[in-house]
């Protein structure tokens, strides 16, 4: 895929400007919203949060991800070199298939959590989230030393555009254009990936999301994200396709329990902490960038990632208080992400909180703007869509 020109939006590389998709024109035609998020201008709404996200869990949303981060890494040591890089192991993984793993740091906080796709023996696609594009990147780029590979950030490059839902499959199979797909599509397992054309241009459709739903995420040239996003809502305007913004993207993850780098997720958290013990391989043979602190182990004490369910309408937000009682005199802890959620109606949480605090059933008191409602502690995710 080639660049886009550096005077169009979305070109860019500089990491100080601001930046805009390649679908830009396409929001400001909808009526979007824009809101900054990681330096670029993005849609968060064009109707309304509520109608979008219900849109996604009923019948289907698309969304422009064109400020996700993408990075090629391909060379004879590719393989070896991601297990090193990240804490999975990701040399077992086969050919377009897709697997969510972390860029540790020596000290075991999370860079960033990834999804990589195999797209040859030797070539992986890294999808990284665009507000650590670069940390991301020199972090990749610092651990290829002494292996035959190369790491290259082609973010400018792609357009990134999911469309999700239980009509989504509906939606790609009609739309004009998309043709010489890799795999039958009914047939395409979840976190799986496979090489297609759009107006006979290389097209990549993956079976993967952030919602909770079935759906697909598309990459392609930037140049060509226009024709297709407009191919994909005229393939769906029967079958109740709107487009959606960051708004009901932010609930329908948060109700799917999938955290959210910046508010689970940050520098300073290991990845047991996050319910992602899982995730680090500590089988592989080969020695990892936070191995040492992973085996060691967080300190003691240290909060945890819990779901929190609560009564009425009033929902805890981020950043808002905890604590164990409605007398407690100290917080025990925090909110990372809340909201009354739109699918269950009735408010949810993911809260770091206290080991003792973090067992099933347990009730705790958020502070909501001053007043203490008790929370019950549950397990992730609130959601899971009947398949």
């Amino acid at each position: 895929m080639t660049s886009a020109d550096s005077s169009t939006p979305g070109s860019t590389d500089s990491r100080n400007t601001e930046r805009f998709s390649p679908l830009h024109q396409a929001h400001v035609d909808a009526g979007a919203s824009f809101t900054d998020f990681a330096g670029w201008q993005m849609p968060v709404r064009y109707s309304s949060d509520l109608a979008e996200h219900h849109a996604v869990r009923a019948e289907a949303g698309l969304f422009d991800l064109s400020h996700m981060a993408e990075i090629l890494v391909e060379g004879p040591d590719a393989a070896s070199y991601l297990d090193s890089a990240l804490a999975g192991k990701l040399s077992v993984i086969e050919l377009w298939q897709a697997k969510y793993s972390l860029l540790l740091a020596e000290h075991g906080g999370i860079i960033d959590d990834l999804v990589v796709y195999r797209l040859g023996d030797t070539r992986f696609l890294i999808v990284a989230n665009a507000g650590n594009r670069f940390a991301a990147f020199d972090a990749l780029r610092a651990r290829a030393d002494g292996f035959a590979v190369s790491v290259v950030d082609q973010s400018d490059d792609y357009a990134l555009i999911a469309v999700q839902g239980p009509n989504a499959l509906a939606i790609l199979i009609a739309t004009e254009g998309v043709t010489d797909l890799g795999t039958d599509l009914h047939f395409m397992k979840y976190y799986r990936i496979t090489d297609a054309s759009f107006l006979g241009q290389p097209l990549l459709v993956a079976r993967t999301g952030y919602t909770g739903e079935d759906g697909f995420e598309l990459y392609l040239e930037a140049a060509r994200a226009r024709e297709l996003w407009d191919a994909l809502m005229s393939a769906g305007a029967e079958n109740g396709l709107v487009p959606a913004g960051l708004a009901s993207r932010d609930t329908l993850r948060l109700e799917a329990g999938m955290p959210l780098y910046g508010h689970e997720l940050t520098l300073n958290t290991f990845p047991a902490q996050a319910g992602l013990g899982r995730v680090v391989n500590l089988g592989k043979e080969h020695d990892f960038v936070g191995r040492a602190a992973i085996e060691a182990g967080p300190k003691a004490g240290v909060s945890v990632l819990v779901g929190l369910i609560a009564a009425g309408k009033r929902a805890g937000r981020a950043d808002y208080e905890i604590f164990r009682s409605l007398d407690a005199e100290t917080s025990d802890g925090v909110i990372t992400s809340g909201a009354l959620s739109p699918t269950l109606g009735y408010p949810i949480a993911m809260a770091y909180v206290t080991p003792d605090l973090a067992r099933l059933g347990t009730e705790v008191y958020v502070d909501v703007r001053g007043t203490r409602l008790p929370a019950t502690v549950t397990s992730l995710p609130f959601y899971k869509r009947v398949k």
